[in-house]
């Protein structure tokens, strides 16, 4: 139990939640919401170059060759859990608002997070060098097909992605992270000696597009859409949707024939889902009025992964012991 609670001093959920706080109280609206969306995209902007730089190109090259590892984890995280993101979001849309199911769809397009999967492989004694190189490889692959996966299968609901999305995905997500592996031999040093400063700030950027987000879904009436047992149906449908992640990478793992520690890291890097994807991408793909919707599904899951992910890492180890 103290665990559990001592997650919610994780500095990523006090950030998430004082931005979710702040959407409500003063929310960003009118030419305020202009403003606030210049800003977010320049984040997202300097965010990707820094990821650019940190991520070393000999990673990448890694990864692509231990392709038994990859390829798997790929076709699950956006083959599998989009399908299974795509299910979801059709029972979520039978008792929940059309905008807010369909933030099921976009969560299960998502890759998964680097820095939880890292850390839980290796509280876990599983295999972290895998788990680094998988779960970076991914969320790189992510930036180019999310948006692609997610508009097939969303169908008419996704017929604003056009042309002009698919720029700025290219401009404000894709380019600078280009520019940053350009680059990454002048500054990844530097980068990397600062990673404290540098994860501060993903979480600060993070938290400008979450409120960005909110403060449109507020005045769309977000807090007003649905009573009590709706807000416990969609939680309890994201728990649902985040065990069968859990679950189904490790059933996988082990169809596969991975030795225990590979599949620890398989376990992690598939079922983990990223804010620091998933956040940017809905601010470019969508508008701040629907956005905030989109990844209500995206921040709770987020929040029960850390909530699981930590007893499962630990009993992962006592087994081992």
């Amino acid at each position: 139990m103290r665990a559990i609670l001592s997650k919610f001093s994780d500095p990523m959920i006090v950030v998430l939640l004082f931005a979710t706080l702040m959407a409500n109280i003063l929310p960003a609206v009118g030419e305020a919401r202009v403003i606030a969306q210049h800003i977010a995209n320049v984040s997202i902007f300097v965010l990707f170059l820094v990821n650019g730089i940190r991520i070393a190109r000999a990673e990448i090259f890694r990864g692509f060759a231990n392709w038994r590892f990859f390829l798997p984890l790929s076709l699950f995280v956006f083959g599998v859990m989009a399908a299974a993101g795509l299910g979801v979001s059709h029972i979520a849309g039978l008792y929940l608002e059309p905008r807010l199911a369909l933030g099921f769809l976009f969560l299960g397009c998502l890759p998964s997070t680097i820095q939880s999967a890292t850390s839980y492989t290796t509280l876990a004694e599983g295999n972290a060098a895998l788990s680094v190189v998988g779960a970076a490889l991914i969320n790189i692959l992510g930036v180019f097909v999310t948006a692609p996966i997610f508009a097939l299968l969303a169908g008419g609901e996704a017929a604003q992605l056009g042309n002009e999305v698919i720029i700025r995905i290219g401009l404000i997500l894709i380019l600078p992270f280009v520019i940053g592996q350009a680059i990454q031999g002048y500054f990844r040093d530097w980068v990397t000696e600062r990673k404290d400063t540098v994860v501060w700030l993903d979480r600060i950027v993070i938290g400008i597009l979450v409120y960005v987000a909110f403060s449109g879904a507020i005045e769309q009436g977000l807090r007003n859409m649905t009573d009590g047992s709706g807000w416990l149906f969609f939680a309890v449908l994201t728990a649902a949707f985040m065990l069968f992640a859990n679950a189904g990478a490790w059933a996988v793992s082990g169809f596969l024939g991975y030795p225990r520690a590979d599949r620890i890291a398989f376990l992690f890097a598939a079922a983990q889902k990223s804010v620091a994807i998933g956040a940017p991408l809905a601010a470019i793909m969508f508008a701040p009025e629907v956005a905030g919707f989109v990844i209500a599904p995206l921040l709770l899951y987020h929040l029960l992964q850390l909530l699981l992910a930590a007893p499962l890492a630990s009993h992962f180890k006592q087994m081992r012991a």
